[in-house]
């Protein structure tokens, strides 16, 4: 296991440089730039701005100089540095996964963005995940095990509507709901305990109804199998196949979605964060998409591949645990 996860994480540097130079070469064919306006600059002033940016280089050179500023290098120990992976050595600094300041946001680094509007994003995501598996996991096994029954009908045909509506229609239907019906949760915004109860509960929906679904799909199978009836042919009793026998590879479908699914949570959902006015890194994104904030949007993309990268190696790595057939070579 010790190579498959050291070859895994070797992987995931050249995994994320690859999918940073695809995103640099969209945003490079995509129309405009970060300084266009209504009015059209002065040509003097334009090529002061191409000139300070490296704009006004070859497109070969402005792809080594995008790729020289994000990878590790070695700096002088006098020179300033304000983002990035610093360690020092001989008078020298190594800088890694340095984005830059950002285009837009003057004085400030993509690195010291991302670290702060982060923890609105990964509060949010992680208490709406948590919530989609509980929710989930319990609607899927109970429907698993009464099969054909009321609760697998109706608990179905509730996954089946959270995945049907959008988080961009239920999220104003719960505000409409109860912050401005009920009056019981703030509509907007991010302060206190109860600002974040609709966020996470707008984000949980679709999360819940795909584990739910996923969940009685495996159990299911799993319920099938030749080694859960030789476990009751032992004489086991219902509880124990079920929790020591079948719930670990029931619930291997809800693993593999897990991975992307919680990073994508983690680095922020758009839509829930536009619509609740939360100053989370899905919203940050957005801006910086709009902005044309070049290290901006580099920055945010290189960190949801890696985060993505990671979480699919942990959920590799705990295969191995829910499923004693499963070698890694």
């Amino acid at each position: 296991m010790l190579n498959f996860i050291l070859h895994r994480l070797l992987i995931i540097i050249p995994m994320a440089l690859l999918v940073v130079t695809l995103t640099w070469g969209l945003i490079r064919l995509a129309p405009g730039n970060f300084y266009s306006t209504e009015k059209k600059l002065p040509a003097a002033v334009e090529a002061n701005i191409k000139k300070k940016y490296g704009l006004d280089q070859p497109v070969w050179k402005q792809y080594l100089l995008m790729l020289g500023n994000i990878t590790c290098r070695t700096k002088s120990a006098d020179e300033t540095t304000t983002n990035g992976v610093q360690f020092s050595a001989a008078g020298y600094d190594f800088k890694c996964f340095d984005f830059g300041d950002s285009l837009r946001y003057q004085g400030q680094s993509v690195n010291e963005i991302i670290r702060r509007h982060l923890p609105y994003s990964a509060t949010i995501g992680l208490l709406a995940y948590l919530l989609a598996l509980a929710l989930g996991l319990t609607a899927g096994i109970v429907a698993a095990l009464k099969q054909n029954s009321a609760f697998d009908y109706g608990s179905m045909a509730l996954a089946m509507l959270g995945l049907s509506v959008p988080n961009f229609v239920l999220g104003p239907i719960l505000v409409l709901c109860f912050a401005l019906g009920l009056y019981i949760f703030p509509p907007a915004r991010w302060g206190g305990v109860l600002s974040i109860v609709l966020p996470v509960i707008t984000l949980s929906a679709i999360y819940a109804a795909y584990i739910a679904r996923l969940t009685r799909a495996g159990m299911l199978e799993v319920m099938r199998s030749d080694y859960i009836r030789t476990a009751r042919a032992k004489g086991l009793d219902e509880t124990t196949v079920l929790l020591k026998h079948a719930l670990r590879g029931g619930i291997i479908p809800v693993v593999s979605f897990t991975g992307p699914a919680l990073a994508a949570l983690l680095a922020g959902t758009v839509v829930v964060e536009r619509v609740f006015s939360i100053p989370g890194l899905g919203n940050i994104f957005v801006q910086s998409v709009f902005n044309r904030d070049e290290p901006l949007i580099l920055g945010v993309v290189a960190f949801l591949s890696i985060l993505i990268m990671i979480f699919n190696l942990i959920v590799d790595i705990s295969y191995g645990f829910l499923d004693p057939r499963i070698r890694y070579e």
